[in-house]
């Protein structure tokens, strides 16, 4: 009976070490990968979806068309580059709608500031704005390059997803061979496929907006 009781007591103490590292936030190893996850965010979009400032002057919508501030974290090892794109996955199109991209960010960058769509010299160098389905149409003003959300009115909330992409080269026109002026959807396609180990990493941040 005594032996019993120990191990019941045993038992009962293991149980409740788990019950309390669950309730702690779990495996010390568990919290310890989520740290170190390569993360994107953003100051101006905390809330959830789109100020004014942020949204297209164009298309029936009046906003400021302000790229928004982009911050990224725990970057992969041998990062040389990065590259970001904007995305509405919601467009009615049968392709989504790309909004901005940016190429060739210096692997010392933590981001991207607050207004670095607006400008061809917003960037850090060497990057560069890249084409984005609104290309010549003169909504987005300065370079053509950010695109704010913009979705017909009574459609439910369009995601739009920034994506970073971490990359182990610095010129990703000279490691892939494409031309500068190529659209966002081939760019895409070199990240995620085309470019194979060069890529080493990719963080997103969706958002959504309706009006």
């Amino acid at each position: 009976m005594k032996i019993q009781s120990m191990r019941f007591s045993k038992n009962t103490c293991v149980s409740a070490l788990v019950v309390g590292l669950l309730t702690l936030g779990g495996w010390p190893s568990l919290a310890l990968a989520d740290t170190t996850k390569f993360t994107l965010t953003s100051p101006d979009l905390a809330n959830g979806t789109f100020d004014s400032k942020f949204v297209l002057n164009g298309f029936g919508c009046t906003g400021g068309n302000v790229s928004p501030a982009l911050t990224w974290t725990n970057v992969p090892a041998g990062t040389k580059s990065f590259s970001v794109q904007l995305n509405d996955l919601d467009a009615p199109t049968g392709s989504g709608l790309w909004h901005w991209a940016v190429y060739n960010i210096p692997a010392t960058a933590t981001g991207l500031a607050q207004g670095a769509g607006n400008s061809a010299t917003a960037p850090p160098a060497p990057a560069f704005g890249g084409n984005n389905d609104f290309f010549d149409t003169g909504a987005t003003g300065g370079n053509g390059n950010y695109g704010g959300p913009c979705p017909p009115v009574g459609d439910k909330p369009h995601r739009y997803t920034f994506t970073v992409y971490a990359l182990g080269v610095e010129d990703v026109q000279a490691a892939a061979g494409i031309p500068k002026s190529g659209t966002a959807a081939l760019y895409s396609f070199i990240f995620n496929k085309g470019i194979g180990k060069g890529l080493l990493g990719k963080a997103t941040l969706t958002v959504k907006f309706a009006r």
